[in-house]
């Protein structure tokens, strides 16, 4: 199916937006604040949203909750997710203490994320979880009506996952997304089975776009995207413990598609500048960034394996601060340039 479409002025009120949303577990609560601050000052409309694993789950809540009831529809539904997924995550906690007390090594009651680490990568999910049981599954089948949001045309969905056989990207669209899309999009192979979708195996999307951001270039007429980012791509410092050094490998790997399609932005942006490109087809995106900072890369990586709603809650205020602050410093540029130096991160 070709769904591009031709460039139109955004309507009046409101400035049109384009949300990328990175994936990084539990740390997707600071997504859930930044988009709050989005949806809270009331003078955005989000005209399409691009995600991978937490990203996705974020954008098919997000868009379901526009849908359903607008803006305060969204930001309600939202936190309707993390809260269910903070209950139902116990479940997935407990079976991880279950093979700990298996192995004999460690208090049941405890979960300890190295010793987890160290454990899959010897231990496949379909020996310790052969049911393939995942909380965010029915987190999603009780809040978000796929029918309904299969046939709306508010708000376009880019969801992200990787094809296992090819190594290369799957883009699901929100007319024709499942449940098991959003699942295969959120599927980290060493915690669940490889999801299945017309008996094509899927892994989680941040291996090959996180998030994607290509599908905004054709698919949508909205030039601004506001990408709400959750690893860092630089880190000073050489990691030199084995949790900081499986930290940052994970960093580096997650950004990797990130940085690609950075540089193929920038390189289209500085063919248009030299007059080099023509035509309609391409577009100069005005990329701008909601970013946690300091604050956010503070957090280990234990955390983003984390159930816990008091987390969430911290990291949804320091998204909504970030949130806040990006739109006092950026308003007026949206809608007129990018505010996002992509060559800082390709020189």
């Amino acid at each position: 199916m070709d769904r591009r479409v031709s460039a139109q002025p955004a309507p009046s009120g409101k400035k049109r937006i384009n949300l990328a949303l990175q994936g990084g577990g539990a740390h997707g609560a600071f997504t859930w604040g930044a988009i709050d601050a989005l949806l809270a000052d009331g003078r955005f409309e989000i005209a399409a949203v691009s995600g991978a694993s937490a990203g996705a789950m974020n954008a098919v809540v997000l868009a379901d909750g526009l849908r359903e009831g607008g803006p305060d529809g969204a930001r309600k539904q939202l936190e309707q997710f993390w809260r269910a997924v903070s209950l139902d995550g116990q479940l997935n906690e407990a079976q991880r203490s279950l093979f700990d007390a298996w192995l004999g090594a460690f208090d049941p009651l405890k979960f300890s994320e190295r010793f987890w680490q160290s454990a899959s990568s010897f231990v496949s999910p379909y020996d310790f979880n052969p049911l393939d049981i995942n909380p965010l599954r029915s987190a999603l089948v009780q809040l978000i009506d796929f029918d309904a949001l299969r046939a709306t045309d508010a708000v376009k969905l880019f969801i992200a996952a990787t094809n296992v056989h090819t190594g290369r990207i799957k883009v699901f669209h929100r007319d024709e997304l499942t449940v098991d899309m959003v699942m295969a999009s959120a599927c980290l192979p060493t915690l669940f089975k490889a999801v299945e979708i017309d008996d094509v195996p899927y892994w989680d999307g941040g291996y090959s776009g996180n998030p994607p951001l290509f599908p905004f270039f054709s698919e949508t007429d909205c030039l601004d995207v506001i990408l709400i980012q959750l690893d860092p791509i630089e880190r000073p410092g050489t990691p030199d413990s084995a949790a900081e050094i499986m930290q940052r490998m994970n960093e580096i790997t997650f950004n990797a598609p990130l940085l690609g399609e950075f540089r193929a932005i920038d390189f289209v942006a500085r063919l248009i500048d030299d007059g080099r490109l023509k035509g309609t087809h391409y577009k100069k995106v005005r990329m701008h960034l909601i970013e946690g900072g300091k604050a956010l890369a503070a957090y280990t990586a234990d955390t983003k394996l984390q159930a816990d709603y008091d987390l969430f809650k911290k990291l949804f205020a320091l998204g909504r601060r970030a949130g806040e602050q990006f739109i006092a410093d950026n308003y007026e540029a949206i809608g007129e340039k990018g505010t996002l130096n992509l060559r800082q991160y390709l020189d």
